[in-house]
Parts: structure tokens; sequence; C-alpha cells
């Protein structure tokens, strides 16, 4: 009896973890699948709509102890600059996290942008992109963009590009990969991308949760369109 509880418990959890492993890898495939065909070199960029504005979409991607942007957030920021350099943009957006006085993501992210050589009036600042969710939603519904380029690095670009597009925005991405990173730096991102995928998922077709909001700051006003 003993013996045929510990087989049934056996392959109830082994069941469980096959369950469990599927629930977090299918987000993934599904975000994935979707944006297999919406990648783009940077030379390979569809042009924009016409009579539209288009904006690059940067993604935070947190500060070094001085303030500056990390490696892999320099290298979003150089793409979407090179974006705009080559007339593929109009825009763009800087989205990051302020919640505390001495952290100012996208304050960080447009000094850079600066340095590149980006003039100041081609930038715009989101001070509420605490998350991929929060910051595809604000793009849509406060910044009232219909169409952008999403930058960020490849592992990234599956649940960004989703994630906007699903807030109405007709996207296309652009890999930031201008560095080499460490094979155990990329592993590690990739797990915490399965689990994020899986949240962003539930957040999108489920829970729907609103970040902070405010009042409509159009990047490309309708008159202008």
């Amino acid at each position: 009896m003993l013996n045929k509880l510990l087989r049934f418990v056996s392959r109830l959890a082994l069941w469980l973890s096959l369950a469990a492993l599927l629930a977090l890898v299918t987000p993934r495939l599904i975000t994935a699948i979707y944006a297999s065909q919406r990648i783009y070199p940077p030379e390979e960029l569809p042009a924009k709509h016409p009579n539209s504005g288009r904006a690059a979409i940067v993604f935070g991607a947190g500060l070094r102890r001085d303030g500056a942007p990390t490696t892999v957030l320099r290298d979003r920021i150089q793409t979407a600059a090179n974006l705009y350099f080559a007339g593929k943009v109009d825009r763009l957006l800087m989205s990051g996290d302020n919640r505390f006085e001495d952290y100012n993501e996208p304050g960080a992210m447009r000094n850079y942008a600066l340095s590149l050589g980006v003039p100041d009036e081609a930038i715009v600042l989101d001070y509420a992109g605490r998350r991929t969710y929060d910051t595809c939603y604000r793009a849509a519904h406060i910044f009232g963009l219909q169409q952008a380029v999403v930058v960020t690095q490849p592992f990234h670009l599956p649940r960004a590009l989703y994630t906007c597009a699903q807030m109405g925005i007709i996207t296309q991405g652009v890999p930031a990969n201008h560095y080499r990173y460490l094979a155990r730096s990329l592993l590690l991102w990739n797990i915490r991308e399965t689990f994020a995928t899986a949240v962003a998922l539930l957040d999108i077709h489920i829970t729907r949760p609103l970040p902070v909001l405010g009042s409509p700051e159009p990047i490309f006003p309708v008159e202008a369109q």
C-alpha cells in the first residue's frame, strides 16, 4: 500500500512539474513565433507608414552606481540613435524607472543619447516605464504611438514586440547587438525572460493591470500627421 502511494505521489509530482514547465515555456514560444517575422537588421527595417510619425521605443535596463547607463542600456540607446540618424524613426521614446529621487533612468538615457549627437528635440522621456508592460501601455495610451520600432536585445525582443502590438501599436523590432555579452549573463537573462514572459501574457490577456497614467502627451499630434 505504501509503495503504491509513493508511486502515485511520484507520478503526480512528475506531471505537475511537466505542467509547470509547459506553462513557462509556452508563452516564450508564442511570443517567439509572433516576433519571428517582425525582427529586422537596421538596414532592412521597412519604411514607416506614410503620413504618420514613427518612434523608436527604448526600454530601460538599469544604471550603474555612478548613475550612467549599463552596457545593455547603452547598446539599446546606440541602436536607436543609429536608426534616427538613418532616417528610420523620427523620435526616440526613452522609457525607464524614476520612482526614487536618486534613480533617474530616463534622464541618464537622454544624456547618453545627447552624447551620441541625437538632438534634444528628438528625445521624449517616459518616467514611468517601470516594466515592459508599462512602457508599451503608456506608449499607446499616453504618447499616442500608432507605429513604433522596438529596440532591445534579442532575448527581450519577442516579449516587447508582442506586448506593444497587443496595445494596438504597429511594431517592428531591431536587435541591439553592438556588444558581445558573456554566455553566463545571456543564460541568466534568458531564464529571467522565461518567467517574465509568462507574467506578461497573464497581464495582457487576464489581469490587465493599469500602470501609472496621466494626461495624454502625444508625440505626433494628429494635426501634424
